[in-house]
Order: C-alpha cells, then sequence, then structure tokens
C-alpha cells in the first residue's frame, strides 16, 4: 500500500525518489524479517534516521528533555555571548523579547515541552536580565511571575515559557475545530477519535507526543470556548459553556427535580424568552 501510493505521487507529481537517500524507521516491536521485507519491498535499505528533520527532532522518546535539550543550549549559547557586553535594560528587553523567546517557538507549536526544561529557560533569562556572569548567581527583586504580566498590569511582558508552549498547543487545537476537512485533522480524526467530536476526543490507549500535545491544547481552549447559541437543541445545559459572562460559563444547579437538559427545553417556543 505504501509502494502504490509512492509510485502515485512520482507519476502525479512528475517526481522520482531516491532510495539511496531515503530511510526508513521502524519501532522496537517490529520482527527483523518483517523489516527486511519491508526494506526490500521499498527498496529502501537505511534504516539510521538523523538526529534532526526540518529543525525537529526525528525520534521523541518518554521523556522531551533529551529530545529538546538543543534548545536550552541554543539559548544559553546567545545569552552567554550578550553577557559579555554592556547593555542597558531596553537592550535585554528587546534581545530577550526578540530573539531569545523566538528560539523554542518552532518546536512548541506541535510538542509539550516538559515544565523543567521551561523553568531552565526561563532561569537562564532572569538570570541574564538581572545581571549574572560566570555562573555566579545575582539577586532577583522581582519575581519572574510578575515580571511575564502585561506591562499594563505592572510586568515586563515577558513570556512564561510553559504558559505559552500551552498558547500555542491551544491555536493549533483551534485550527483542528475551525478547520476540520485540513488534511492533519483528518488524519487526526482518523486515527484517534473516528467516532465523536474534536472536544470530546480522549488521549487514548498508545498516544504519540504530538496528539498528547494536541489534547493538553484542547484542554486549554475548552477553558474559555463558549457555544454560540441558535436553537439551542446542540447544547447541553449543564456540560457545555453557554452563559455570555465571566466565570462560571453554565448553570451551577438546579432547584427543579427535572433540570432540562438541553437549552432549547426551557425557551417558549412561541415569545422565545
Amino acid at each position: 500500500m505504501v509502494k502504490e501510493a509512492l509510485n502515485t505521487y512520482c507519476q502525479a507529481s512528475g517526481q522520482r525518489i531516491n532510495a539511496d537517500k531515503s530511510s526508513i524507521h521502524f519501532a522496537k516491536g517490529v520482527n527483523g524479517n518483517v523489516q527486511e521485507e519491508i526494506k526490500a519491498s521499498l527498496q529502501v535499505h537505511n534504516v539510521a534516521l538523523s538526529k534532526k528533520y526540518l529543525g525537529m527532532p526525528t525520534d521523541v522518546g518518554l521523556s522531551t528533555n533529551g529530545a529538546f535539550k538543543y534548545l536550552k543550549d541554543r539559548v544559553w549559547k546567545k545569552v552567554q555571548g550578550w553577557m559579555e557586553q554592556t547593555l542597558s535594560a531596553g537592550g535585554k528587553e528587546v534581545l530577550i523579547k526578540a530573539v531569545a523567546q523566538v528560539v523554542p517557538i518552532f518546536s512548541m507549536f506541535c510538542f509539550r515541552l516538559s515544565r523543567g526544561l521551561c523553568q531552565h529557560i526561563d532561569g537562564l533569562l532572569r538570570g541574564f536580565w538581572w545581571g549574572s556572569k560566570e555562573g555566579k548567581r545575582r539577586t532577583c527583586w522581582v519575581a519572574w511571575e510578575d515580571m511575564t504580566k502585561p506591562k499594563n498590569m505592572g510586568g515586563l511582558g515577558f513570556r512564561d515559557i510553559e504558559l505559552f508552549n500551552l498558547a500555542l498547543l491551544a491555536r493549533q487545537a483551534w485550527r483542528i475545530l475551525q478547520e476540520p476537512q485540513a488534511l492533519s485533522s483528518r488524519v487526526l480524526k482518523a486515527v484517534y477519535f473516528p467516532e465523536t467530536d474534536f472536544l470530546e476526543a480522549e488521549l487514548g490507549p498508545s498516544p504519540s507526543r504530538i496528539w498528547r500535545a494536541v489534547i493538553d491544547g484542547k484542554d486549554v481552549l475548552k477553558q474559555g470556548l463558549i457555544r454560540r447559541i441558535g436553537t439551542g437543541e446542540e447544547t447541553d445545559v449543564w456540560q457545555m459553556n453557554w452563559l455570555p459572562r465571566d466565570g462560571m460559563m453554565r448553570p451551577v444547579s438546579c432547584l427543579s427535580n427535572t433540570p432540562p437538559v438541553k437549552v432549547h427545553e426551557p425557551i417558549d417556543p412561541v415569545l422565545k424568552t
């Protein structure tokens, strides 16, 4: 099936696949004989994947610390170079926001970085801001949580790496919700939630790192989503956000012994109230 798909692509595009430059990756449980049959069928004999492809790690295991170690190395390399210079507070602010905090964005669009990694990157930037040099710690006169607040709230507008990571993943979840016909949306639906709606999708028994990240983004997204009421026939009164107000966007309880299930039930069909 894979070979047929590749041949169809070659015929449609006019391109050809160079088997000598291609590689194939097998899961740990694949039998050796099966591997040889697949390699012979596809005529691809290289099984050694490069560490990165298009700027992303090709193999992210159970722990993301090792796979994304290069991120903190890149941030540290930039910060280390800046520490040798005499910079004003404004110059440090621009470098942190426009350079250092941009380094992990590409990876954070697809994966959720570990809390330890996010805190390590925040620590590097915090040390640079307060003037740490040669590994020596300096007193931090203001908590980093306060500095990550917007300027109109008394902060400096720095990004909290972990929260920003979740925001980017929520954006990916929003894209799946808004563009269900996109190729990535259709692939994820076919694999992880073929029988249900995206907002009701669960992690499942053997999720990939990508799907784990999407679920984390969906959980963040659901906290602020609110349904636009039309007829009210498809909106659950107690399980869905539908009341346009701050805080709890759904009813808390009902005094009736027979509470309504859908929003349209307590609405008078004539008066619409």
